[in-house]
């Protein structure tokens, strides 16, 4: 498999951060778009100052499967054709639920490589896309809030928390909220790698999954999985050595998932362990407010502060 893994001691390329008049484009790899949260996200975005595109296929659905935004082919060719276009500066996932692994493996990452790098955001299901694009590409990327998610459109923090990582990356280099705290004390440094848990579990075994993610700060978050099922997602990663030589771990919320401190003692039985420093909440995933975290670069995790500090903005300057 043709992949460019993250330099040792470094982060990944970093694209250059948005201006107004910039383009960005909205795909759909995953599950099927709601029009009117499409059209408030976009005004959003068009707020900005931004030219927004809309891929052709973000509205399909397709043909059986219910739960896909089209077919995989098309889904594939929207995020394809806006990384090719010179013209683009920023690619926005419209929204999760699944299909990203679906349409991966469709992209002719060989062309992607030789373009320009852009930026990348989304989360959840967008999780593999984000390692993908880490591991083929060597760019780093935006865990964060997509165009049609409810927190973009109806809560303002959100928003703003990504308009200044895209628009003023070196204001949002400290990552924190309210209720971070230390799961496992320490200060650790790393490359910032993750997203969501069940859906980077499905990545083990395959032919383009990192054989650990030694030297990160790994971000973990996940929605909807009770204690049981994170222990199981949790003890996957251990028994596949995806955890060997992690630097520290930021957890993010863990919506729909039970009595946080079932959801804690889980954490702490498993990654307890492991010896290194873990913050607990840190106040990104699938919360009604979420932070925007960058992947792919050089970050200093203090879990007695509770906070998450770029060592390198999000983005690079141009």
């Amino acid at each position: 498999m043709d992949q460019q893994p993250t330099p040792p001691g470094r982060g990944l390329t970093r694209p250059p951060h948005l201006r107004p008049g910039d383009h960005i484009v909205v795909v759909a790899p995953s599950g099927p778009i709601d029009p009117e949260r499409l059209t408030a996200g976009c005004a959003i975005l068009r707020s900005w100052g931004l030219r927004v595109t809309v891929a052709p296929h973000v509205l399909d659905t397709h043909p059986t499967l219910a739960h896909l935004a089209g077919a995989d082919a098309d889904r594939a060719a929207d995020l394809q054709d806006a990384w090719l276009d010179p013209t683009v500066d920023a690619v926005i996932c419209a929204r999760g639920g699944y299909g990203v692994h679906r349409m991966v493996d469709l992209l002719d990452w060989e062309a992607m490589r030789a373009a320009a790098p852009k930026v990348l955001i989304g989360f959840s299901d967008v999780s593999s896309l984000h390692e993908a694009v880490a591991r083929r590409l060597g760019v780093a990327s935006l865990y964060g809030p997509m165009s049609s998610a409810g927190s973009f459109i109806s809560d303002g923090p959100t928003a703003e928390h990504l308009r200044r990582t895209l628009f003023e990356p070196t204001a949002t280099t400290v990552i924190t909220s309210a209720t971070a705290s230390a799961l496992v004390p320490g200060r650790a440094r790393g490359i910032t790698a993750g997203g969501c848990a069940h859906v980077l579990a499905a990545e083990r075994g395959t032919p383009a999954a990192r054989p650990s993610f030694a030297g990160t700060i790994m971000i973990l978050e996940d929605v909807n999985e009770h204690p049981y099922q994170l222990d199981r997602l949790l003890t996957q990663f251990l028994r596949s050595g995806a955890f060997e030589g992690v630097a520290g771990i930021a957890l993010g919320s863990w919506e729909g998932c039970g009595r946080p401190d079932r959801v804690r003692e889980v954490m702490l039985d498993r990654l307890g362990p492991l010896g290194v420093p873990v913050i607990w909440e840190l106040g990104f995933g699938h919360c009604p407010s979420t932070l925007t975290v960058p992947l792919g670069v050089p970050a200093l995790l203090d879990a007695d502060t509770g906070t998450l500090t770029l060592e390198t903005p999000a983005l690079a300057a141009r």
